[in-house]
């Protein structure tokens, strides 16, 4: 040992022998322990749920000579547009209204524009085209698109613009007041402050507001692929919603170009984003989508895709009224957007943003207050490091325990070993507790009963987990007996645990290539940091002296980590509603729950054994968890639903299916209702209501024997849900209100083995084909995508009109090998339906048969299939 080495040991002893005996081990009373718990439940709910939930006070037209965004004139104009009413794409409200609408405020914008600054130019136009999309053509024809470029006048030749979009339209049976009406109105009042101030910009800016999104991202694709001015466009700020109200969220940039990351840092004025929250949006998880997509993947254009995503649970129904606004929620979104859009406007790199592409960048807020900003490159080096560091003062801390105790390192270590296991049987206990919960909830047909009471969250997913965290500890160190190594050493060993299995996870996050593994980094780090202090004080070898600067070392951990958890909390439980009964989201809340109070309380929880009876605790936890699933299980409390704040999507077709032979007769005809479930409890809310479900069936059979399963699957999402999807017959045919005609205008011989079939489709403005071949029949060409045909068969061709009504021609080049084609080659299926439409008297009848707390999306449609 060195001299230095044998001083250290010499100091850390003398410290110990300085220590009276009663008071290193010396715990506090067991009634404290209670109070342990107490503070932190009152951190989070007086700090970090306010912190939250905090917006900026909304300007007034009295502040307009500040040059600032006003929220009251935003708001006016989010009033008039959401009361145009349910804006469907192909609707008069959307073509018309809604159009009008934007020209008229931007032919005001322009009225008052600062012409010794700038030039406003205003282009209305509508696209026709197609892309595949999941499983399905997406085809779409005379979508509008309206786009108003501001110039300085300063650079009126500039090549490079800044493009910042959102859209207009709505999903069915909703005003979309908040998806993406409050977008809209926020691009209006932006454009608006920039064209009316004396501020000049270097690049000129594209506003996009399209016409067509809901209908799978139509008229951003249009955009992309055909204006005049897309191909100038170097950089895209993409707004969306899925929700109402509250902050607006960053969920994407990029990818590949940090150098957007360092404006919004820079001009955002209200900051809140996580990777985090990008790499769950790009696994799929979330089932949503944003223009972004097309910006990204057909535009190669780099950007920044902002959302507000609060209240998700009025998202695409009729409750997304301008009621559920706040005006301060648009004043901090306007501030946000309004800031970044100048500064994007002033970015050198928009020259040439190639040559910034340089990797990704780790980014995330803390509680609104301050953003964080790295590279990917940057986060390798602070994960690696941060995870080595803890390693190695883990083990100079065990050398300092062998040198005090007396005691052999070696002996520290295998102890070290036991305690280490303990730690890790209780760290996956702490994860697999509410995962359990949730399961056997679901297995008994109770999911989602915190749908509408979130505090129950805490009960059932967050105590077990901290059950799972606390109770083998606790178990250890009501037995152990060790006369060498103190008791409170074997509580830092435990801490000590903790560090490594967060370093080993941080490391091999790390090396999976995912940037949200900073978020394990940040309570190790400042364990890390409290460890360090520890070591080069006393207070290491003080009894129980070292947990003071453990728990204040937490408190930002705590702080953020619970914040972050809760973000994804408040996105996906109302998510649960709309996300299709063949997964269990409930797992995916217990496991948000379960890896937040790892994060929150994984160095925390093993302080219970600093108390005498830390059995109280245990059972505190185990308490609140009956009394969670006793509520859950047996009380109202639990049951999902609530008019108008947490409703049930119930999404069904009023169908009316006919089918026609080889020959041009009608072999069957039936009416019903297409019922595609939202979410995993299905039609079992519906029971013992006015709802009359006899006869209902699951359609699973039709899709083995037939063609789509015989049935008018309306989109993807009907596609993907089809093995969940049930059918209600009833007696009397559907009438749709209107005519879906397909009309074969020739059938011509290109070759001895292929005939070319043209059709004529005419309908409402959403319809669909359904096409497969015999198994000896091949399609050799059509009129559609080329590329679409490598897929595999049945194809689905979803087709939407906008502006432009007329039928839709298309052909189909069939080829046989025998060249016999006095027998059905292919099956060709068409569907129209009649979205606006509330059906016949006794569709009507029966949707008003629903409870209070149903928000139903259902319509008319009619199905007929051919065989040629």
């Amino acid at each position: 040992m060195g001299d230095k080495e044998k001083l250290i040991s010499d100091e850390s002893l003398e410290a110990s022998k300085n220590v009276a005996p009663k008071e290193v081990a010396a715990k506090l009373p067991w009634y404290y322990s209670g109070g342990f718990l107490v503070f932190w439940a009152l951190v989070f709910f007086a700090v970090v749920i306010p912190l939250f939930y905090r917006l900026p006070t909304a300007n007034t037209m009295e502040d307009a000579s500040k040059n600032v965004f006003i929220a009251e004139r935003a708001y006016k104009n989010l009033y008039t547009l959401s009361n145009i009413g349910n804006k469907l794409t192909g609707s008069e409200e959307n073509e018309v209204e809604a159009v009008n609408f934007v020209v008229n405020e931007l032919e005001q914008i322009k009225s008052v524009l600062l012409t010794d600054y700038f030039e406003l130019e205003i282009d209305v136009s509508n696209v026709s085209g197609a892309f595949p999309y999941s499983t399905m053509l997406n085809m779409f024809q005379g979508v509008q698109n309206i786009a108003a470029k501001l110039t300085p006048k300063s650079n009126s030749n500039s090549e490079t613009y800044l493009l910042v979009n959102s859209h207009f339209d709505s999903k069915p049976a909703t005003k979309s007041a908040g998806d993406a009406g409050f977008m809209i109105v926020t691009m209006l009042e932006t454009l608006r402050v920039i064209a009316t101030t004396k501020q000049t910009i270097e690049h000129p800016i594209v506003f996009l507001f399209n016409g067509a999104e809901e209908s799978a991202l139509q008229a951003s694709f249009g955009f992309i692929k055909n204006h005049r001015w897309a191909k100038y466009c170097k950089a895209v700020v993409n707004l969306d919603a899925g929700g109402a109200g509250g902050r607006d969220v960053l969920f994407q940039s990029g990818p590949n170009h940090p150098w957007l990351m360092k404006y919004y840092k820079k001009y955002i004025k209200h900051p809140f984003g996580t990777t985090l929250a990008e790499e769950i949006f790009q696994s799929g998880i979330i089932p949503s989508d944003t223009d972004f997509r097309q910006f990204s993947t057909y535009g190669k254009i780099p950007g920044l895709d902002m959302a507000q995503f609060i209240n998700g649970f009025v998202y695409h129904t009729k409750y997304d009224l301008i009621d559920v606004i706040p005006r301060e929620s648009l004043q901090n979104t306007g501030d946000n957007v309004l800031g970044l859009v100048r500064g994007l406007a002033n970015a050198t790199e928009l020259h040439d943003t190639e040559a910034y592409k340089a990797g990704n960048v780790v980014f995330f807020d803390f509680l609104g207050l301050y953003f964080f900003s790295y590279s990917a490159e940057t986060g390798e080096y602070l994960n690696f490091g941060v995870g080595l560091a803890a390693i190695v003062l883990v083990f100079v801390s065990m050398w300092r325990m062998a040198a005090v105790s007396e005691a052999s390192v070696c002996h520290v270590i295998r102890w070290f070993i036991l305690v280490f296991v303990i730690q890790l049987i209780s760290f996956v206990l702490g994860l697999a507790l509410p995962a359990v919960v949730a399961y056997g909830m679901d297995s008994v047909g109770l999911s989602l009963t915190y749908y509408s009471v979130p505090l129950l969250v805490i009960g059932l997913y967050v105590c077990p987990s901290l059950l799972g965290l606390s109770l083998p500890l606790a178990i250890y160190y009501r037995f152990q007996r060790n006369k060498k190594i103190s008791t409170p050493y074997h509580v830092q060993l435990s801490l000590h645990s903790q560090a490594i299995i967060l370093a080993v996870l941080t490391i091999g996050v790390q090396y999976l290539g995912l940037r949200s593994s900073y978020m394990f980094v940040v309570p190790l780090v400042f364990y890390v940091v409290s460890l360090a202090l520890n070591l080069l004080t006393t207070l290491h070898d003080r009894g129980y002296a070292w947990t003071g600067l453990v728990k204040i070392g937490q408190i930002a951990p705590f702080l953020y980590s619970s914040y972050l958890v809760y973000i994804f909390i408040v996105v996906l439980t109302p998510m649960g509603g709309r996300a299709g009964s063949s997964s269990n989201r409930d797992l995916y809340i217990a496991v948000l729950a379960a890896v937040g109070s790892v994060l929150c309380f994984g160095f925390l929880m093993p302080l219970i054994n600093t108390f005498r009876r830390p059995s109280f605790v245990v059972f505190i936890l185990l308490a609140i968890t009956a009394l969670s699933l006793y509520l859950a299980s047996s009380t109202q409390l639990g049951f999902p639903y609530r008019p108008k704040t947490n409703g049930q999507r119930v999404q069904y077709l009023q169908a009316r299916n006919m089918f026609y032979e080889f020959d041009g007769t009608l072999s069957k005809d039936e009416s019903g209702y297409l019922f595609n479930y939202q979410d995993r409890r299905q039609e079992t809310p519906l029971k013992g209501t006015r709802v009359n479900q006899t006869g209902l069936v699951s359609i699973a059979s039709r899709c083995e024997t037939k063609m789509m399963c015989g049935m008018p699957l309306y989109d993807y999402r009907f596609y993907q849900n089809r093995m969940s999807c049930k059918w209600l017959p009833r007696s009397e045919p559907i009438v749709p209100p209107g005519l879906t005609t397909l009309e074969l205008l020739s059938k011509t011989s290109v070759n001895d083995t292929t005939y070319r079939f043209e059709f004529k489709l005419d309908g409402p403005n959403h319809m669909s084909i359904f096409l497969q071949t015999e198994a000896d029949v091949a399609i050799s060409d059509w009129s559609f995508l080329k590329s679409y045909l490598a897929t595999k068969q049945p194809y689905h061709i979803y087709f939407v009109y906008g502006i432009d009504d007329s039928p839709l021609v298309f052909w189909v080049d069939i080829t046989k090998a025998d060249a016999d084609f006095d027998v059905p080659s292919f099956q060709l299926a068409v569907q129209g339906h009649y979205i606006s439409s509330p059906g016949d008297a006794e569709a009507v009848k029966f949707a008003a048969s629903f409870p209070s707390y149903s928000i139903l999306a259902q319509w008319p449609v009619i199905y007929k299939s051919y065989r040629f």
